[in-house]
């Protein structure tokens, strides 16, 4: 087997298990911020291990960066838990969907923080993208459920373009292993208060549940989408992770019988069809540029 093939296993494998992870949202009947601190606490945990098992250091270079990655641990704990909280409010579809979105953010905030260049097309693709999460709403109303797994949908793609957009500036010192190392440390810190005032405590089955939340698909699955990146392109594994969205509806319509409506299928493909345009145009740009060096 070509080093090419075990990338894409790899990478495939990885992009299953993040869009597997949505489904504990239905399964685990707890508060999604009950949900997130099992999730960050088990996989920091992990990643702990696994930093020490390589021997690699965990310092950072300054006082500025530790404050900056518990900033975007911050941020982490509010993605993952409006993601959750979408599911749990909606449907695994809606969640997963809403979250492909994050690109639209990624395009206005990008420019301000990174002072790129707006560019058209980027422009056109963010309202295409916005028209698709248009057609999913059945109808704005706040008392909705559909509704409202669409906004706390929206507000995880937000913020998940910023810890991405944070994630950048600390992979150019850091390997990703040790960024979500002290992301999820950090959220796991922030949100363990969440022990003390919930009423509903994980038991029995459910902490086995939670330990394969974090461990498999968070931890692993992160692991194994940076070990991916070795033997396959950056732009191959951003369209391969718009798959992401597809293995979580599928999983949802195989595990807890969630059909997806038309609207979410014709939405959900005008979301997804401009995220792997982008994703192809990028590489091409990306490749010609190589090209011109």
């Amino acid at each position: 087997m070509t080093r090419e093939k075990t990338g894409l296993i790899t990478l495939h494998t990885a992009v299953l298990l993040m869009g597997l992870a949505g489904l504990f949202a239905k399964w685990l009947h707890l508060p999604s911020i009950v949900i997130v601190l099992w999730r960050v606490l088990f996989s920091c945990l992990f990643l702990l291990i696994l930093l020490k098992v390589k021997k690699d250091s965990l310092k950072l270079r300054c006082r500025k960066d530790y404050l900056f990655l518990i900033a975007a641990g911050a941020v982490l704990a509010v993605h993952w838990t409006t993601f959750m909280q979408s599911i749990q409010s909606a449907t695994v579809a809606v969640g997963t969907l809403t979250f492909s979105t994050f690109p639209l953010f990624v395009t206005f905030l990008e420019p301000i923080l990174f002072k790129e260049k707006l560019r058209v097309g980027s422009v056109l693709s963010a309202v295409v993208m916005l028209a698709g999460v248009g057609i999913i709403v059945p109808r704005f109303e706040l008392g909705n459920s559909m509704t409202q797994g669409i906004l706390w949908g929206m507000a995880g793609s937000l913020s998940y373009a910023v810890l991405s957009l944070m994630n950048r500036k600390c992979m150019e010192k850091y390997s990703s292993i040790l960024t979500a190392f002290y992301e999820q440390a950090t959220a796991s810190i922030l949100l363990l208060p969440v022990l003390f005032f919930s009423k509903e405590k994980a038991q029995g089955k459910e902490f086995l549940l939670l330990l394969l939340l974090g461990v498999l698909f968070t931890a692993v699955a992160h692991t194994l989408y940076i070990e991916s990146l070795k033997y396959v392109k950056v732009q191959t594994a951003g369209i391969v992770s718009g798959l992401e969205s597809v293995y979580g509806i599928v999983a949802a319509f195989l595990f807890l019988k969630e059909a997806p409506t038309a609207r979410e299928l014709i939405g959900g493909g005008i979301i997804l069809g401009v995220v792997f345009y982008t994703s192809i145009v990028s590489a091409r740009k990306n490749a010609g540029g190589l090209k011109g060096k």
